[in-house]
């Protein structure tokens, strides 16, 4: 005859294993079912990750191509203009391109001529440039070719900042120079009433720092 607490242990015992057992269970449909639910998940978020870098990729080119669209396109345009004195300057190109964004001009094979009256003419050659009518302000370089009719130098230099306002071009990369009295190597240099002067400065192996004032200049 079982002793009644020997069945209290069996029925324990048995209890618990139903318990594991169900437990057991559980977990393997759990396991089954995320077999079955991660790999679409997975699928989901990298067809997601795919439909936005596509929707970018698109909509990049679709704000590009409307960007473009509203670009103005000039062939060798003129554009002309007087600083605060009166005197007139001109800047050409063989093309321009005006940035709906900004508002400016980028210049391919920009030329511009300042007049300072009479036979003095400064004239500036680049390769490309930018033209900011609002800031009054021409920008231009690589391979800058300045032609001063004031002093009579020929200066060689990346880049010039003209200041249409003022008539002042001024440049702080360097500048080579041919003139009247010689050659000029020096670090930056600025040329005041269209020509009438001129200031070079240096540092380290161009220490040169002057100012020239062409002899006639009041013609």
């Amino acid at each position: 005859m079982t002793d009644p607490g020997e069945q209290s242990r069996i029925a324990a015992d048995e209890a618990r294993v139903a318990l594991a057992g169900e437990r057991w269970r559980a977990r393997s449909r759990r396991v089954r079912l995320y077999r079955r639910v991660l790999p679409i998940i997975i699928l989901v978020l990298a067809g997601g990750a795919l439909t936005w870098t596509v929707f970018r990729t698109v909509m990049s080119g679709v704000e590009r191509k409307a960007s473009q669209s509203q670009e103005v396109r000039l062939d060798k345009p003129l554009f002309h203009g007087q600083d605060a004195q009166g005197r007139a300057f001109t800047v050409g190109a063989q093309g321009a391109i005006r940035d709906p964004r900004t508002g400016q001009f980028r210049l391919v094979g920009p030329a511009l001529r300042l007049n300072l009256g009479g036979r003095k003419v400064t004239e500036l050659t680049a390769d490309g440039g930018t033209y900011d009518e609002q800031g009054r302000t021409v920008t231009i370089g690589p391979n800058v070719r300045i032609s001063d009719g004031g002093s009579g130098f020929v200066l060689t230099t990346p880049e010039a900042v003209v200041d249409t306002n003022t008539g002042i071009i001024t440049g702080s990369k360097g500048v080579q120079g041919v003139g009247p009295i010689g050659t000029i190597n020096a670090s930056s240099y600025a040329i005041y009433d269209q020509g009438r002067r001129v200031v070079f400065n240096g540092s380290g192996d161009t220490k040169i720092s002057g100012t020239i004032n062409p002899s006639g200049s009041g013609e």
